[in-house]
């Protein structure tokens, strides 16, 4: 018998349930962030009462090994002792000044320092702002209006990027969301990911009119999807050729997958590369809202109040918000942070898969330093329309019945998971041996 997913709740007293009913009276959805509402698998949303380490406790007290750890930031886990240190010190000094601090320029020194085609940097406050002020400021720096996007890639909920493709190249994209005019969208075009042959084509159209290439590293948003060596390779050769700015969305990956984030990995494989401009979110913040974007010098001086590129914020580079991600990567760069998680998160990758094949399921499954993704397919998809081949309430029966044993996962199937330090060898245990009962009793 498939596991409920709990999607009637006439009879549900749960206090999760009493949460959302009030919720949905006065918030959209009843949540603030759209997946959160467990649309695409259906259910009540777990509210979450508390966290600490690799756990989080709902309202009714039920404990969850957590594998979205705030769909990233918590590499370290709720609660690490030197981060709530950072923060309970920065509090006390004061939430917000409008003014600089040295604790600014720090973050931005230890970035620097982290990430080599960085040379100066913005601090702002979502990922979201980070995406937008980057493509403003490569259309300011190189005086075009055109930019590339890949479908299944999210770089925030900017109106520009919120498109599809296209009916083809000479066809630029159409808006996804309500509310978004299609003549803001008409400088987008989106392609396939991993497609060298279209990549070309396009270049080979728009190549002169195009200021960016903005692209994710390793797409988390069709769960867990690599760009090819060969693939990065030639959109930096033709951005080069072209003079189009390449711009990485690490929002995700950055400090995630590897202390240098995904260019750091494409590096070891293609001499000398570097993007022209990459975005930041997610760790950089440890869990407080913070982003940056940042570049070249050449480029990140066209920014106000040097350049004529217009960029602004509040809440940017907040104190409290910097004492969080200064104190988390420090915490990241001790020697053998990584390899300790990236064995980690490969051992829960292994174990699924292993569990998986044992029952005859088809399977397959990626990580990269703290970040997984798996996929109830015969093998890793390279685009967002193979992603979406996935059998949707497969995934969903699987989501429940893992959420029944007290493991939380993204409650959608083109999310990636995320591995944090503090997950120990019993967590993946645990996880691995509720994934194989619900693969054997299916």
């Amino acid at each position: 018998m498939a596991p409920s997913t709990n999607s009637d709740t006439s009879l549900d007293t749960s206090r999760n349930t009493v949460l959302f009913e009030r919720a949905r009276a006065l918030i959209p959805g009843g949540v603030n962030s759209p997946v959160r509402a467990f649309k695409a698998v259906g259910g009540t949303p777990r509210f979450v009462q508390r966290a600490q380490g690799a756990y989080f406790w709902d309202a009714d007290g039920k404990r969850y090994i957590d594998y979205i750890g705030s769909w990233g930031p918590m590499i370290l886990g709720h609660g690490h002792p030197a981060v709530v240190e950072a923060v309970q010190k920065a509090v006390l000094e004061g939430f917000s000044y409008g003014a600089p601090t040295e604790r600014e320029i720090e973050l931005a020194e230890e970035i620097v320092k982290l990430v080599p085609s960085i040379e100066m940097l913005r601090l702002v406050s979502s990922g979201t702002e980070a995406g937008m002020s980057a493509i403003r400021l490569a259309r300011g720096a190189t005086g075009r209006s055109k930019i590339i996007k890949f479908e299944g890639c999210y770089h925030g909920h900017a109106d520009a990027l919120l498109v599809k493709a296209g009916s083809g190249l000479a066809t630029f994209g159409n808006p996804t969301s309500a509310g978004v005019p299609p003549e803001v969208v008409q400088h987008t075009l989106v392609l396939e990911y991993n497609h060298i042959a279209q990549l070309e084509e396009a270049f080979s159209l728009h190549g002169s009119s195009t200021a960016c290439l903005i692209i994710e590293p390793i797409a988390g948003n069709m769960n867990f999807v690599r760009a090819s060596v060969p693939f990065m390779k030639r959109c930096r050769e033709l951005c080069t050729q072209h003079g189009v700015l390449l711009v990485f969305d690490e929002v995700m990956t950055g400090f995630r997958v590897a202390l240098g984030g995904a260019q750091s990995i494409y590096a070891k494989s293609i001499p000398g590369f570097k993007p022209d401009m990459t975005v930041l979110g997610k760790v950089i913040g440890g869990g407080m809202p913070l982003a940056a974007f940042g570049g070249t010098r050449a480029v990140m001086e066209q920014l106000a109040p040097l350049g004529p590129v217009y960029q602004a914020g509040t809440l940017s580079g907040n104190p409290v918000a910097t004492a969080c991600g200064l104190a988390t990567l420090r915490e990241i760069s001790k020697p053998g942070f990584y390899e300790a998680l990236g064995q980690r998160t490969r051992s829960l990758t292994d174990g699924l898969t292993q569990v998986a094949t044992q029952a005859g399921v088809t399977f397959c499954a990626d990580s990269e330093g703290g970040m997984f993704g798996f996929f109830l397919l015969d093998k890793l998809p390279q685009n967002y329309a193979t992603v979406m081949t996935t059998d949707s309430p497969a995934f969903n029966r699987f989501f429940h019945a893992m959420l029944d044993k007290g493991v939380y996962y993204a409650p959608a199937l083109y999310e990636a998971g995320f591995v944090s330090s503090a997950h120990t060898a019993a967590d993946i245990e645990t996880t691995v041996d509720a994934a194989a009962q619900f693969f054997a009793g299916r």
